[in-house]
């Protein structure tokens, strides 16, 4: 009898939907600065080595060839890592993955300052690429889990801001600090201050209560962390905590089917496609960008400049775009991709005037940018939670088999002696193939909102 009065206090609440209706908070604020600050490092430590490249060349007698296969390796581990760690972070949670990702991409950026030739360089960079490649998954997935529908690719984009801003500062801080320090002083300066991020990930980076409810684990923490979303959330320990708006009990163990069921067989299949396109066209652009224009008999420390300021511009467009993604649809995000083609084609035929041809690469970098920040915002969101992580981490994993081809690539269009501007041209296949995926999902979405699959009743946040 009393057994049977307990149950009947027991709540059901819909986790789901009480993050679904609230505004974000203080809580998500201090997540979204933590997230942002370890993306800082995570593209500097990635992207220093376009710019620290001219140097070890110098000191390491590196070949072009040699060069490019030193870009690819840090992509090719990036590659393995978003596998590795998205698992991880759908298996053991997202805080311990992302904090482990972290200390291990600082030490390993820290001790690359200490190859001394050729092979070391490319082992160091292809075990720091592994830890580098789990980060960002899972910091989408994490950040996508705290806040409502309507601002899940606005979060994504600012998060990557960070990862704008390091690979931004990697160009200038290089020019400043190798002349003096080496080459070896750049990587020192992103490993100490990653593992200084780190730590303060290991004080105060949350879990996700949505992975915890999809897994059914630890139904106190889920009590503490919607807690510190809001303490005036009435929940208590011995309440049942349910997902209203995804499947229960299909994800306890992840499987790569799971990823082409229903309406994910088209989107994912697109999602990839379109994501290794943008990341062809951004790794070979950011890896290659300093030395074709150096090529091109531009200072050294003005291809430095042009590339950051390129790829702040990019920064801003996706920002400008990220709004539009979250109210309109991904559709909004072609539009980059239409005007990309031209001015691609243009800089890369030199067919502008030599006076606009800087600027032209500007814009060209920025829609480039303001393009993949644009793929990089949906990457996570058509997933569920218990599989969210894995989701985010293959497309971002499948992505780098351009982001491995786009130096190697750069390599030989530049060692087989074709005009270095022409490299340009060949980039505008990218943001063609990717708009015509990104239409592709749309086309998809409409069609699920046109003939909507069953699903949970509507329910409300918390019910008796």
């Amino acid at each position: 009898m009393t057994d049977r009065l307990f149950e009947a206090d027991v709540r059901t609440v819909d986790v789901a939907a009480i993050i679904e209706q609230r505004r974000l908070g203080p809580f998500n604020y201090r997540l979204i600065i933590l997230s942002l600050l370890i993306t800082v490092f995570d593209g500097f430590d990635m992207l220093l080595i376009s710019f620290t490249a001219p140097y070890m060349r110098d000191d390491l007698g590196l070949d072009t060839l040699m060069l490019g296969n030193v870009f690819s390796a840090g992509l090719l581990g990036m590659m393995l890592g978003g596998f590795v760690f998205s698992y991880l972070g759908d298996r053991i949670g997202r805080r311990p993955t992302v904090i482990g990702a972290a200390f291990a991409f600082g030490i390993l950026t820290a001790a690359t300052a200490l190859a001394e030739t050729y092979h070391q360089l490319l082992a160091l960079r292809f075990l720091d690429g592994i830890a580098i490649g789990g980060m960002l998954p899972l910091a989408w997935a994490l950040n996508i889990e705290f806040v409502p529908k309507r601002f899940r690719s606005t979060v994504v984009t600012v998060i990557m801001l960070g990862y704008t801003a390091g690979s931004t500062l990697a160009g200038p801080l290089t020019v400043w600090i190798a002349p003096s320090y080496g080459w070896e002083g750049v990587f020192l300066l992103g490993g100490v201050g990653t593992l200084a991020c780190a730590t303060l990930l290991l004080v105060w980076l949350p879990e996700s209560p949505r992975f915890l409810v999809s897994k059914g684990m630890r139904p106190d923490l889920v009590v503490r962390l919607l807690k510190r979303l809001d303490p005036a959330i009435d929940v208590r320990p011995g309440d049942r905590f349910v997902l209203g708006d995804e499947p229960v009990g299909q994800y306890q163990r992840f499987r790569a089917s799971q990823l082409f069921a229903g309406d994910l067989k088209f989107i994912t299949p697109l999602l990839w496609l379109g994501y290794s396109a943008s990341s062809l066209a951004i790794y070979f652009s950011a890896s290659w960008a300093p030395i074709v224009l150096e090529a091109m008999d531009f200072p050294r420390n003005t291809a430095a400049v042009v590339a950051s300021i390129g790829g702040l511009s990019g920064a801003a467009l996706g920002l400008a775009v990220m709004r539009f993604t979250d109210r309109l649809g991904p559709l909004s995000i072609a539009i980059y991709a239409a005007l990309a083609v031209p001015v691609l084609l243009m800089v890369g035929l030199t067919v502008a005037p030599m006076a606009l041809f800087l600027p032209m690469v500007v814009l060209a970098a920025a829609l480039i940018g303001g393009e993949h920040y644009g793929v990089l915002s949906i990457a996570g969101i058509f997933y569920p939670s218990a599989i969210r992580a894995s989701g985010a981490g293959w497309a971002t994993s499948v992505a780098k088999v351009g982001g491995v081809l786009g130096p190697l690539l750069g390599a030989q269009v530049l060692a087989s002696g074709v005009p270095a501007e022409r490299t340009y041209a060949l980039l505008a296949v990218c943001p063609l193939v990717v708009g015509v995926c990104i239409v592709g999902i749309h086309l998809v979405i409409a069609a699920r909102k046109r003939h909507p699959a069953p699903g949970i009743a509507a329910a409300p946040a918390i019910a008796p």
